[in-house]
């Protein structure tokens, strides 16, 4: 494998071949959007409305794939809806025994009204690591400016930046003015919306290039291997890509991968991310 690879199949079969399964080929991150299960229809090849237990056990088994082949001090990050983010918590830190870094909470604008109850506004981003003494993290990718530091100048304040919190607040229209200036310590990501230059109408669910950008540059390094067990748009390969980062992505639809293996070519090392959260001045993990 050079810089990047796509294979077209099931996930579960292919993390478990010999391709990925060697020592320096091993991911040293995983980032899987799976379906959530919510009955969504939008999608190619795949049926989103399975029995509750054969969703779960469906999890498990990709989960273990997963774990199985990712590197040693590896890091493993999963976007999941409500409905099943405690089961999947069960099943990584139970007998696929990983170990727990942080629960992020994703609060995105451009939710689907609901009249019968609480719209929709949040996934959560589920982070975890193999081994708790050896893994990549760089905290100095991802500082931004502390309130202590933006509005009361305070001495006390960490020179360097703070890290983001765990709650990623993505209404900006709530937020008070100032709030999402470029340094801010508050996320601004909307989902990825029809108006928006990177979304791809021909696939139903996209994270945003600018919050895989955070992950990717906190988990990994350059040169390391990133993986997507569900690439879809490939947003994830097209993010390591522009970060320096090889990519390997899974997919089953023959046409999501064609399509999405045209948007991770057209990407090269060192371009923009799409509504990049990272303030300037910030080490990038590209350069």
């Amino acid at each position: 494998m050079n810089d990047g690879t796509i294979y077209v199949g099931d996930c579960i079969e292919v993390l478990r071949r010999d391709q990925l399964s060697e020592e320096p080929l091993r991911p040293r991150l995983i980032v899987a959007d799976p379906p959530y299960n919510i009955g969504h229809a939008g999608y190619d090849v795949y049926e989103d409305d399975l029995p509750a237990e054969d969703y779960v056990a469906w999890s498990g088994r990709w989960l273990g794939a997963c774990v199985d082949s990712l590197a040693r001090d590896g890091s493993l990050w999963v976007a999941i809806g409500d409905e099943y983010q405690h089961r999947l918590r069960c099943l990584l830190e139970g007998d696929l025994g990983m170990h727990f870094r942080s629960h992020v909470v994703w609060h995105y604008t451009f939710g689907q009204h609901s009249e019968g109850k609480f719209t929709r506004s949040h996934a959560h981003l589920l982070y975890y690591v193999r081994d708790p003494e050896a893994f990549a993290w760089n905290p100095d990718a991802i500082r931004v400016p502390s309130a202590r530091q933006r509005i009361y100048k305070d001495r006390r304040a960490v020179a360097a930046g703070r890290i983001p919190d765990d709650t990623w607040v993505l209404r900006p229209q709530e937020a008070p003015p100032g709030a999402f200036a470029p340094d801010s310590d508050t996320w601004h990501v909307p989902r990825v919306n029809g108006t928006f230059k990177e979304r791809c109408a021909w696939h139903p669910c996209q994270l945003p290039e600018a919050m895989l950008a955070r992950i990717v540059r906190a988990c990994s390094d350059p040169g390391d291997l990133v993986c997507d067990p569900f690439a879809g748009t490939c947003s994830t390969l097209v993010v390591a890509k522009k970060l320096g980062r090889r990519w390997a992505g899974v997919e089953l639809s023959e046409d999501y991968t064609r399509k999405g293996l045209e948007r991770v070519e057209a990407a090269a090392v060192g371009d923009p991310i799409a509504r990049d959260l990272e303030p300037a001045g910030a080490v990038d993990a590209a350069g």
